[in-house]
C-alpha cells in the first residue's frame, strides 16, 4: 500500500512538472505560435512606402489614389498583405490603398508584438490621416485586434472586421484547452477593451464553419460595441482561411 502510494506521488510529480515545463515553453516561445512573418511577394501591383517608427523601419505596401478617400488594410498573422492589393483596389477603386507589413513582415524591421504592430498601425494612420481624411479601415483576423484598437483612438469613416475575436485569449483556448493561456499571454489584442469606444460604423463578418476564431468569439464581440452602429454578416460554407474564396467577398466588404 505504502509503496503504491510512493509510485502514485512520484508520477503526480512527474506530471506535474510536465505540465509547467509545456507552461514554460509555450510561454517563452509564444510569439513565435502567434506570428508566421511573410515575405513581401508582390512587387509590381503596388508602390512601396517606407515609414519611420522610433528606431524601426516599417514597410506599406500602397496604391496611390489622389483625392480625401483612403482604405489601411491590417492583414492576419501569417498574410503577405501586399497579395491583397489589386482586389482591394478593385472593391474600392475611388480609395487610396495602405497595406501595413507588421514588424518581420515584408521587409519591416523588428520582430512582431502587439506593442510594435500597435505603434506601427498609429503611426501609418496618422501619416495617412494627414492626406487622406476619409480613411475606412479593414482588420482581418489578427488584424481585427489592430483596427478596433485604431478606431477606438481616431476618426474613422468606416470599420470592417472580417473572422474578428473578442480577444486573442479565445482562439488561443480553442487550440490549447488544458493550458492557462490567459495568464500566458503577453500579446492579448483584447478588442472587447476598445470596442466600447469605437464611434465609425461597424461591419463584421464571419465564417460560418470558422476553425480558428470560435463563433462565440466574434458573437460576444458583437455585443461590445456601442447599440446600433453594427452590421453582422455571416458567411456560409466557409473556413477562417478560405473566406476569400467566396464569390462576392470583396463587393460585402464594400458593401454599406
Amino acid at each position: 500500500m505504502r509503496s503504491a502510494r510512493r509510485v502514485f506521488n512520484i508520477m503526480a510529480v512527474v506530471v506535474g512538472v510536465l505540465y509547467a515545463l509545456v507552461c514554460g515553453a509555450l510561454f517563452v516561445f509564444q510569439r513565435s505560435l502567434i506570428y508566421y512573418p511573410q515575405p513581401r511577394f508582390n512587387r509590381e501591383a503596388s508602390t512601396l512606402m517606407i515609414l519611420s517608427v522610433g528606431a524601426a523601419t516599417v514597410q506599406v505596401s500602397t496604391h496611390p489614389h489622389a483625392g480625401p478617400a483612403a482604405l489601411i488594410y491590417f492583414g492576419g498573422n501569417a498574410e503577405d498583405v501586399s497579395l491583397d492589393i489589386p482586389d482591394i483596389i478593385d472593391a474600392f477603386p475611388g480609395r487610396a490603398i495602405y497595406a501595413l507589413h507588421y514588424p518581420g513582415y515584408g521587409g519591416s524591421s523588428g520582430s512582431p508584438s502587439q506593442q510594435a504592430i500597435f505603434a506601427d498601425s498609429l503611426a501609418l494612420f496618422d501619416r495617412v490621416h494627414a492626406e487622406h481624411p476619409n480613411i475606412v479601415v479593414i482588420g482581418r483576423s489578427l488584424g481585427s485586434g489592430v483596427a478596433v484598437w485604431i478606431a477606438s483612438q481616431r476618426p474613422l469613416a468606416r470599420l470592417i472586421l472580417v473572422t474578428p475575436f473578442d480577444s486573442l485569449g479565445d482562439a488561443a483556448e480553442e487550440h490549447y484547452p488544458f493550458v492557462p493561456v490567459r495568464w500566458l499571454l503577453r500579446d492579448k489584442f483584447e478588442s472587447w477593451r476598445y470596442a466600447p469606444q469605437v464611434t465609425a460604423p461597424t461591419r463584421i463578418i464571419v465564417a460560418e464553419d470558422d476553425e480558428v476564431v470560435p463563433r462565440s468569439s466574434s458573437e460576444r464581440l458583437r455585443t461590445r460595441f456601442r447599440e446600433g452602429i453594427v452590421s453582422y454578416v455571416v458567411v456560409p460554407k466557409v473556413k477562417h482561411n478560405t473566406i476569400q474564396d467566396c464569390p462576392g467577398y470583396w463587393a460585402l466588404l464594400n458593401s454599406e
